[in-house]
C-alpha cells in the first residue's frame, strides 16, 4: 500500500471518530438536559404550589413545609410578580452592583423575557388575583447543554493536530528519501564520471586530433553538472547574485542542441536583466525539466516560449508550450512525486523543481494556465533582491 493510501485511510478513520463521537455526545447530551428540564419543570410546579399557599395562608397554617420547599431552590432562577407584572420575590438571580430601580428593571426584563418562552406559572389567589412564577434554565442545565459543543471543538482540534502530524511525518520521511537518493545518485556517478575523465586524457594524448574529444567532453562536464546538482539536493546551497537571462540563455543553448528542430524555443526577455539571488545550477536544473516536460507534451513538435519578467516585488519566468495540455483534475496533483502522465517517467521532475523553487529560493511555482489540445503554462515567482 502506498502511503499516500494510508494517509488518506488515517484521515478518514479520524474525521469519522470525530463525527462518532460527536454525535453520540450530542445525543446523550441532549437526553441528559431534556430529563433535567422536564425534572426542574416538576420542582417548579411543586415550588408554584408553596408560593401559592405562602400567599394564602391564614394565622392556622403550618408553614414549616412551605417554607422549606421554597427554601431548597438553590440552582433555578425564580422571579415571582402580581398581575401588574411588578416584583414580588426572586431567588437565585444575580443583581450585584445595581442600585435598586437599576436592580427592578433587570428583574423585571428577565421575568418578561422566561414568561415569553414559556417559562411561568399562573397561581390564583382569588377571583381576579393572581401571581406568576417565572423561571429559567438552571446554570447546571446551560453548562449541560453548551457541553457538547466544547467537546466537538476538542475533538476537532484533536483530529486537526493528529492530521498535521501525519502529513509532517509524511514530509519528512519524503524528506529523508529525496536527500538519501539524491546523495547516493551523486555518489554512485562520481566514479564512472572519474573514469570517464582519464580515458578522455588519455584519447586526447594518442588521438590529439580527433573532433569529437570535445564533444565527449562537453558531455562528461555535463555529467559532473548533474552529479553536482544531485549532491546539492538536501543540503542548503548558498544562494549568490544571478543574471536570469544568463540562467535562461545556458538552458536555451543546452535545449536547442539537444532537441528536435520542429520544436522552436523562443526567448522573451526585458531590456533591463534581473538579477536575483539563486544557486545557478539548481535553477537551471527546474527549466530544463520545464522545458524537458514541454518537449515531451507536444511530442516533438511545437513551440516553447520563455518569457522573463518583474513587478514591483517579484521576478517572474514562464515557461509556455503548445503541447496537449493537462487535464483540470491532474493540475492540482502535477507537483506530488510519482504522479506522471508519460507511459515512461518517474513523476519526479516537477516535485524535485518545486522543492528547489519553493524551498531552497522562496520562490513560487505553479501552472499558471492549461487547456487540453492548446497548451500548458508554467509560472514561477522569485523575490526580488540580493
Amino acid at each position: 500500500m502506498k502511503w499516500t493510501d494510508h494517509i488518506k485511510q488515517v484521515k478518514i478513520v479520524l474525521v469519522t471518530m470525530a463525527v462518532v463521537i460527536a454525535t453520540a455526545s450530542l445525543i446523550v447530551s441532549n437526553i441528559l438536559v431534556s430529563d433535567l428540564k422536564v425534572e426542574e419543570e416538576n420542582k417548579m410546579g411543586v415550588w408554584a404550589e408553596a408560593m401559592r399557599s405562602l400567599n394564602t395562608a391564614d394565622e392556622n397554617t403550618d408553614l414549616n413545609l412551605v417554607l422549606c420547599v421554597i427554601n431548597e431552590n438553590n440552582t433555578i432562577p425564580v422571579i415571582v410578580t402580581d398581575r401588574n407584572s411588578e416584583i414580588q420575590t426572586y431567588r437565585n438571580v444575580s443583581i450585584e452592583g445595581k442600585d435598586y430601580n437599576d436592580s427592578i428593571a433587570v428583574l423585571k426584563a428577565d421575568a418578561r423575557k422566561w414568561r415569553e418562552r414559556g417559562h411561568a406559572i399562573r397561581i390564583a389567589l382569588g377571583k381576579k388575583d393572581y401571581i406568576d412564577v417565572c423561571y429559567d434554565e438552571s446554570l447546571m442545565i446551560k453548562r449541560l447543554a453548551t457541553y457538547p459543543y466544547v467537546q466537538l471543538g476538542i475533538v476537532l482540534l484533536f483530529v486537526v493536530t493528529a492530521i498535521f502530524a501525519l502529513l509532517t511525518s509524511k514530509k519528512a520521511e519524503q524528506n529523508k528519501v529525496w536527500v538519501g537518493l539524491s546523495k547516493e545518485t551523486a555518489h554512485q556517478l562520481g566514479t564512472p564520471i572519474s573514469s570517464l575523465m582519464a580515458w578522455t586524457e588519455i584519447l586526447r594524448e594518442t588521438y590529439p586530433e580527433d573532433t569529437l574529444l570535445p564533444e565527449m567532453e562537453k558531455d562528461i562536464n555535463r555529467l559532473q553538472v548533474i552529479a553536482d546538482r544531485f549532491s546539492k539536493i538536501g543540503s542548503l546551497p548558498e544562494p549568490s547574485p544571478t543574471s536570469l537571462r544568463k540562467v535562461m540563455s545556458n538552458v536555451m543553448d543546452y535545449m536547442e542542441r539537444r532537441t528536435s528542430r520542429q520544436v522552436v524555443m523562443t526567448c522573451h526577455f526585458p531590456e533591463d536583466d534581473i538579477v536575483v539571488a539563486l544557486n545557478q545550477s539548481l535553477f537551471e536544473w527546474v527549466i530544463e525539466n520545464l522545458c524537458k516536460n514541454a518537449v515531451d507534451a507536444m511530442e516533438g513538435k511545437g513551440r516553447i516560449d520563455v518569457t522573463l519578467s518583474q513587478n514591483a516585488t517579484k521576478a517572474i519566468v514562464e515557461v509556455a508550450d503548445t503541447g496537449k495540455g493537462i487535464r483540470k483534475k491532474d493540475i492540482d496533483n502535477v507537483f506530488r512525486p510519482g504522479f506522471t502522465t508519460k507511459k515512461r517517467g518517474w513523476g519526479l521532475g516537477l516535485s524535485l523543481a518545486k522543492r528547489i523553487v519553493e524551498e531552497y529560493h522562496h520562490g513560487k511555482i505553479f501552472v499558471k494556465s492549461s487547456e487540453v489540445g492548446v497548451g500548458t503554462t508554467f509560472r514561477i515567482e522569485l523575490r526580488l533582491g540580493i
